[in-house]
């Protein structure tokens, strides 16, 4: 990309790698049941029951959350489960803070979107109303099927940090990375990936780099243990931490979840490529020891098309005091043809909006997507139909930032807030995925040869 004169680009030192991405992709939510809850909402006198009406909401848009051993707080796959959590589901589908989803309706349709349809929540009230009734088990549907520990299916191959990462109770951790070799004696396309922390509660989010066999990216490092930038003696070495041309395979936030490529579509890993590690940690008042794993599903077979993770980025803004809608910018233009496929926003506690736009020749300027943003649940958005873009395509990225007293998660609105990685400062990285020719890497995507614009 090419950035404009306020901005910082893909290759930004600061921007890079710090940070997510990879866009996340959350699950694709179902409306298999949308007629079934419709049918049920507009019957006078119907009373629904959870295994007939309100379980196969459940379990399409929220049990990849609400069970056992994922993030949310209480699972929701049973009857025994939901029932004393009746009313307060009712108050969160009514309120639409649950299923979690900041994308403003009126720009762009995403795959991944899981809100519920208005008559969803009609049944959802109605069968609270009633009483919350069990019904009958056999009306029930067929239990989901989960890989245990995973959103995705059982994964071919796991990979985990070989040493786990000490964590103080108290006080700023810097970011720390561990290298894993992979052990690939042949390429391997991977469709599926997920992210797992072993603890999630001290995880502000974690990037995981591919580092090909050829790369230089690191290399006076250790392998298989934890280091920090400051751990190098050389200032060239400490700042290389930072900063590197690697795809990303993906991920993991506050609210993220795994990526989940369509058949055809894969990320790339060459023979003899390691995994580099890039974990932020934040401290809650508790030590403890995290060791992130992370598990991939292979394509079945070499796909058409290579994902690639790019990135618009600003690390120049000056955010003054006691501001409640500051806004900074950034623009590029693609290098060559791709497929846009998704989006994933990423800001810290002062974030309040970000969005995406193409910016067309004669000025006009098309909303891909705009998100009023949420720091605990920063998700990607996957875009039902995937869009061809031509080189020369100019992408902007805005963000809005509310540093006033307003704000109730600011760390403190009479401070000025500049760029850096703990959650008390700022970012501000547009990440999206693009889909290219299965035979272009990232360095020959970024070769230009002559762009006509859209």
């Amino acid at each position: 990309m090419t950035s404009g004169t306020t901005s910082g680009v893909a290759k930004s030192a600061v921007a890079v790698i710090v940070l997510v991405t990879s866009l996340l992709l959350l699950g694709s939510a179902t409306s298999s049941n949308s007629s079934a809850a419709s049918s049920v909402a507009r019957r006078p006198g119907v009373k629904p029951t959870f295994y007939k009406d309100v379980l196969p909401i459940l379990q399409d848009h929220c049990q990849s959350c609400h069970r056992e051993g994922e993030i949310a707080p209480m699972p929701l796959v049973t009857y025994q489960d939901a029932k004393p959590w009746a009313a307060s589901i009712r108050m969160v589908v009514e309120s639409k803070s649950m299923p979690p989803w900041s994308a403003d309706p009126r720009y762009g349709k995403f795959s991944n979107d899981p809100s519920l349809t208005p008559e969803q929540i009609s049944v959802i009230a109605a069968w609270v109303d009633a009483g919350a009734a069990a019904g009958s088990p056999k009306d029930a549907p067929l239990a989901r099927h989960w890989a245990e520990g995973w959103n995705i299916p059982q994964p071919d191959k796991v990979v985990q940090m070989p040493k786990a990462v000490s964590l103080p109770a108290t006080g700023d951790v810097e970011y720390t990375y561990e290298i894993v070799p992979t052990g690939f004696t042949e390429d391997k396309w991977v469709q599926m990936s997920e992210v797992r922390p072993s603890s999630r509660e001290h995880v502000h989010y974690a990037v995981v780099y591919i580092r090909p066999p050829n790369s230089s990216w690191l290399r006076k490092a250790p392998i298989g243990v934890p280091f920090t930038p400051s751990s190098f003696s050389d200032a060239e070495e400490r700042a290389e931490a930072h900063a590197t041309t690697s795809d990303m395979l993906l991920v993991y936030a506050p609210g993220s979840e795994p990526d989940r490529w369509p058949d055809g579509m894969a990320k790339f890993i060459p023979a003899g490529s390691d995994l580099v590690f890039q974990m932020h940690y934040t401290t809650n008042g508790h030590a403890a020891s995290d060791q992130t794993s992370v598990g991939m599903v292979f394509a079945k077979q070499p796909p058409q098309q290579r994902v690639l993770t790019l990135q618009l980025t600003n690390h120049t803004f000056v955010i003054p005091p006691r501001t409640d809608d500051y806004r900074v910018q950034v623009w590029g233009t693609l290098p060559n043809d791709a497929t846009l496929l998704s989006f994933f926003p990423h800001m810290h506690l002062r974030g309040k909006r970000f969005e995406y736009n193409i910016v067309h020749r004669d000025g006009t300027v098309e909303t891909l997507l705009r998100v009023n943003y949420h720091f605990h649940w920063q998700m990607s958005y996957r875009l039902a139909q995937p869009r061809p873009l031509k080189a020369g395509t100019r992408l902007q990225a805005v963000a809005w930032y509310d540093n006033s007293e307003n704000n109730p998660h600011n760390p403190d609105p009479n401070k000025t807030v500049t760029w850096g990685g703990q959650t008390y400062e700022e970012m501000m990285v547009g990440f999206f995925d693009v889909a290219v020719p299965a035979n272009v890497d990232k360095e020959q995507f970024f070769v230009r040869h002559g762009a006509a614009g859209n």
